[in-house]
Protein backbone atom coordinates (compact mmCIF):
# COMPACT_ATOMS: atom_id res chain seq x y z
CA UNK A 1 0.00 0.00 0.00
CA UNK A 2 1.24 3.73 -0.75
CA UNK A 3 1.45 6.18 1.72
CA UNK A 4 1.82 9.79 2.05
CA UNK A 5 3.11 10.41 -1.13
CA UNK A 6 2.52 13.90 -2.68
CA UNK A 7 4.26 14.22 -6.19
CA UNK A 8 3.29 17.11 -9.03
CA UNK A 9 4.92 16.21 -12.77
CA UNK A 10 4.36 19.00 -14.96
CA UNK A 11 4.14 18.91 -19.03
CA UNK A 12 7.36 17.66 -20.85
CA UNK A 13 8.72 15.96 -17.88
CA UNK A 14 10.54 12.38 -18.63
CA UNK A 15 10.34 11.09 -14.99
CA UNK A 16 12.01 7.46 -14.14
CA UNK A 17 10.60 6.04 -11.53
CA UNK A 18 12.76 3.36 -9.41
CA UNK A 19 12.55 1.15 -6.48
CA UNK A 20 12.50 -2.41 -5.28
CA UNK A 21 10.42 -5.17 -6.19
CA UNK A 22 6.59 -4.59 -4.50
CA UNK A 23 7.32 -0.74 -3.67
CA UNK A 24 4.41 -0.11 -5.71
CA UNK A 25 5.85 1.27 -8.90
CA UNK A 26 2.49 -0.58 -10.71
CA UNK A 27 -0.02 0.26 -8.30
CA UNK A 28 1.03 4.06 -8.63
CA UNK A 29 0.06 3.81 -12.00
CA UNK A 30 -3.11 2.11 -12.01
CA UNK A 31 -3.89 4.71 -9.34
CA UNK A 32 -3.22 7.81 -11.97
CA UNK A 33 -5.17 5.67 -15.00
CA UNK A 34 -7.99 5.48 -12.58
CA UNK A 35 -7.82 1.87 -12.54
CA UNK A 36 -7.76 1.46 -8.62
CA UNK A 37 -9.26 3.50 -6.05
CA UNK A 38 -7.42 5.46 -3.16
CA UNK A 39 -8.15 5.14 -0.04
CA UNK A 40 -7.62 8.51 1.21
CA UNK A 41 -6.40 11.98 -0.02
CA UNK A 42 -6.60 12.74 -4.41
CA UNK A 43 -5.08 12.47 -7.24
CA UNK A 44 -5.76 14.84 -10.18
CA UNK A 45 -4.54 14.39 -13.83
CA UNK A 46 -4.36 17.66 -15.82
CA UNK A 47 -6.97 18.91 -13.20
CA UNK A 48 -9.67 16.16 -13.61
CA UNK A 49 -10.01 13.21 -11.46
CA UNK A 50 -7.94 10.08 -12.54
CA UNK A 51 -10.64 7.81 -13.97
CA UNK A 52 -12.37 10.75 -15.69
CA UNK A 53 -8.88 12.01 -18.19
CA UNK A 54 -9.03 8.00 -19.50
CA UNK A 55 -8.66 10.17 -23.09
CA UNK A 56 -5.45 12.17 -22.45
CA UNK A 57 -3.26 9.35 -20.68
CA UNK A 58 -2.34 5.96 -22.26
CA UNK A 59 -0.10 2.90 -20.91
CA UNK A 60 2.19 0.41 -21.67
CA UNK A 61 1.96 -2.00 -19.48
CA UNK A 62 4.54 -4.81 -18.66
CA UNK A 63 5.07 -7.83 -21.07
CA UNK A 64 4.08 -10.35 -19.04
CA UNK A 65 0.35 -9.01 -18.74
CA UNK A 66 -0.84 -8.72 -21.75
CA UNK A 67 -2.00 -12.19 -23.60
CA UNK A 68 -0.16 -13.00 -26.55
CA UNK A 69 -1.92 -15.76 -27.48
CA UNK A 70 -5.03 -13.80 -28.31
CA UNK A 71 -5.64 -13.79 -32.59
CA UNK A 72 -5.24 -10.53 -33.16
CA UNK A 73 -2.78 -9.19 -35.88
CA UNK A 74 -0.48 -6.17 -35.38
CA UNK A 75 -2.95 -3.31 -36.94
CA UNK A 76 -5.39 -4.32 -34.97
CA UNK A 77 -4.12 -4.16 -31.67
CA UNK A 78 -2.26 -0.82 -32.66
CA UNK A 79 -5.56 0.37 -33.63
CA UNK A 80 -7.22 -0.58 -30.14
CA UNK A 81 -5.01 2.77 -29.38
CA UNK A 82 -7.90 4.61 -31.04
CA UNK A 83 -10.70 2.66 -28.91
CA UNK A 84 -10.95 5.65 -26.27
CA UNK A 85 -11.34 8.07 -28.42
CA UNK A 86 -13.88 5.80 -30.96
CA UNK A 87 -15.65 4.13 -28.53
CA UNK A 88 -16.33 -0.22 -28.78
CA UNK A 89 -19.08 0.20 -32.12
CA UNK A 90 -17.70 2.58 -34.28
CA UNK A 91 -15.28 1.92 -37.12
CA UNK A 92 -12.33 4.04 -37.64
CA UNK A 93 -12.08 6.42 -39.97
CA UNK A 94 -9.58 7.95 -41.95
CA UNK A 95 -7.66 10.32 -38.88
CA UNK A 96 -7.87 7.03 -36.92
CA UNK A 97 -6.32 4.88 -39.63
CA UNK A 98 -3.37 7.98 -40.38
CA UNK A 99 -3.05 8.11 -36.86
CA UNK A 100 -1.99 3.83 -36.47
CA UNK A 101 -0.12 4.21 -39.92
CA UNK A 102 1.78 7.01 -38.40
CA UNK A 103 2.40 5.17 -34.98
CA UNK A 104 3.81 1.58 -36.76
CA UNK A 105 6.21 3.68 -38.89
CA UNK A 106 7.35 5.57 -35.58
CA UNK A 107 7.84 2.14 -34.26
CA UNK A 108 9.32 0.57 -37.59
CA UNK A 109 6.85 -2.30 -37.66
CA UNK A 110 4.67 -0.92 -40.47
CA UNK A 111 5.92 -4.42 -42.68
CA UNK A 112 4.61 -6.86 -39.68
CA UNK A 113 0.99 -4.75 -39.83
CA UNK A 114 -0.54 -8.27 -40.60
CA UNK A 115 1.10 -10.77 -38.79
CA UNK A 116 -0.03 -12.30 -35.41
CA UNK A 117 1.59 -10.53 -31.88
CA UNK A 118 1.99 -14.01 -30.82
CA UNK A 119 4.27 -14.38 -33.55
CA UNK A 120 6.83 -11.68 -32.90
CA UNK A 121 9.71 -11.55 -30.85
CA UNK A 122 9.98 -9.58 -27.41
CA UNK A 123 11.17 -6.63 -28.79
CA UNK A 124 8.96 -6.43 -32.02
CA UNK A 125 6.11 -7.00 -29.37
CA UNK A 126 7.10 -3.81 -27.18
CA UNK A 127 7.44 -1.89 -30.64
CA UNK A 128 3.95 -2.72 -30.96
CA UNK A 129 2.74 -1.82 -27.42
CA UNK A 130 4.15 1.14 -27.59
CA UNK A 131 2.49 2.11 -31.10
CA UNK A 132 -0.76 1.36 -29.79
CA UNK A 133 0.06 4.05 -27.00
CA UNK A 134 1.41 6.55 -29.72
CA UNK A 135 -2.06 6.04 -31.66
CA UNK A 136 -3.76 6.99 -28.60
CA UNK A 137 -2.31 10.70 -29.02
CA UNK A 138 -2.42 10.74 -24.89
CA UNK A 139 -0.82 13.45 -23.08
CA UNK A 140 0.56 12.01 -20.05
CA UNK A 141 2.41 8.65 -21.06
CA UNK A 142 3.27 5.34 -18.42
CA UNK A 143 5.40 2.77 -19.60
CA UNK A 144 5.22 0.02 -17.02
CA UNK A 145 9.34 -2.06 -17.54
CA UNK A 146 9.05 -1.41 -21.15
CA UNK A 147 13.13 -2.13 -21.47
CA UNK A 148 12.48 -6.20 -19.64
CA UNK A 149 13.82 -8.49 -22.70
CA UNK A 150 14.01 -6.22 -25.40
CA UNK A 151 16.75 -5.88 -27.55
CA UNK A 152 19.18 -2.30 -27.64
CA UNK A 153 17.91 -1.21 -31.21
CA UNK A 154 14.36 -1.19 -29.81
CA UNK A 155 15.68 0.55 -26.03
CA UNK A 156 17.26 3.28 -28.50
CA UNK A 157 14.23 3.42 -30.65
CA UNK A 158 11.97 4.04 -27.19
CA UNK A 159 14.44 6.40 -25.52
CA UNK A 160 14.35 8.52 -29.00
CA UNK A 161 10.66 8.25 -28.90
CA UNK A 162 10.04 9.55 -25.26
CA UNK A 163 12.85 12.19 -25.84
CA UNK A 164 10.47 13.45 -29.63
CA UNK A 165 7.08 13.04 -27.05
CA UNK A 166 8.30 15.20 -24.41
CA UNK A 167 9.67 18.18 -26.61
CA UNK A 168 6.18 18.03 -27.72
CA UNK A 169 5.30 18.69 -24.95
CA UNK A 170 4.11 15.49 -23.38
CA UNK A 171 4.51 13.64 -20.21
CA UNK A 172 6.21 10.12 -19.60
CA UNK A 173 6.98 7.78 -16.43
CA UNK A 174 8.75 4.72 -17.09
CA UNK A 175 9.10 2.53 -14.22
CA UNK A 176 12.52 0.48 -14.60
CA UNK A 177 14.56 -1.62 -12.81
CA UNK A 178 17.46 -0.36 -15.11
CA UNK A 179 19.29 2.40 -12.32
CA UNK A 180 21.87 2.54 -15.20
CA UNK A 181 20.50 4.20 -18.01
CA UNK A 182 18.79 6.86 -15.82
CA UNK A 183 21.38 9.71 -16.03
CA UNK A 184 21.84 9.35 -20.05
CA UNK A 185 18.06 8.97 -20.45
CA UNK A 186 16.31 10.84 -17.98
CA UNK A 187 16.75 14.49 -15.81
CA UNK A 188 14.71 13.63 -12.93
CA UNK A 189 13.69 10.16 -11.50
CA UNK A 190 11.38 9.43 -8.19
CA UNK A 191 12.79 6.52 -5.86
CA UNK A 192 9.48 4.69 -4.61
CA UNK A 193 9.42 2.24 -1.63
CA UNK A 194 5.14 2.21 -0.22
CA UNK A 195 6.33 6.00 0.32
CA UNK A 196 8.69 8.77 -1.58
CA UNK A 197 12.12 7.95 -0.41
CA UNK A 198 13.38 10.68 -3.07
CA UNK A 199 12.60 12.96 -5.75
CA UNK A 200 14.67 15.46 -7.85
CA UNK A 201 17.28 15.57 -10.04
CA UNK A 202 18.55 11.93 -11.24
CA UNK A 203 21.91 12.84 -9.27
CA UNK A 204 20.91 13.85 -6.25
CA UNK A 205 18.21 10.52 -6.06
CA UNK A 206 20.61 7.64 -7.07
CA UNK A 207 22.83 8.41 -3.94
CA UNK A 208 24.18 4.92 -1.97
CA UNK A 209 22.31 6.53 0.64
CA UNK A 210 18.78 6.08 -0.94
CA UNK A 211 19.60 3.28 -2.71
CA UNK A 212 20.70 1.42 0.61
CA UNK A 213 17.57 2.30 2.09
CA UNK A 214 14.96 1.17 -0.52
CA UNK A 215 16.81 -1.95 -1.22
CA UNK A 216 17.04 -2.71 2.47
CA UNK A 217 20.82 -3.09 2.84
CA UNK A 218 23.37 -1.72 5.20
CA UNK A 219 25.25 1.23 3.69
CA UNK A 220 29.14 1.82 4.90
CA UNK A 221 30.30 5.73 4.76
CA UNK A 222 34.12 4.26 4.89
CA UNK A 223 33.28 2.40 1.41
CA UNK A 224 32.03 5.18 -0.05
CA UNK A 225 34.95 7.52 0.77
CA UNK A 226 37.32 5.14 -0.91
CA UNK A 227 35.37 5.43 -3.98
CA UNK A 228 33.01 2.57 -4.15
CA UNK A 229 29.58 3.04 -5.41
CA UNK A 230 26.14 1.05 -6.13
CA UNK A 231 25.35 2.21 -9.35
Amino acid sequence: MLENISVRIGPGEKVALVGPNGAGKSTLMKVILGLEEIQSGSIEIFGNKAHGCKHRVAMVPQKSAVDWSFPVNVRQVVTMGRYVHLGWFRNPGKKDREKVNEAMEIMDIADLADRQVGELSGGQQQRVMLARTLAHDADLLLMDEPLNHVDISTQELMFHTIEDLCSKGKTVIVSTHDLGILTVHFSRALFLDKTVIADGPVSEVLTPENIARAYGFEFHQDYHSLGGGCV
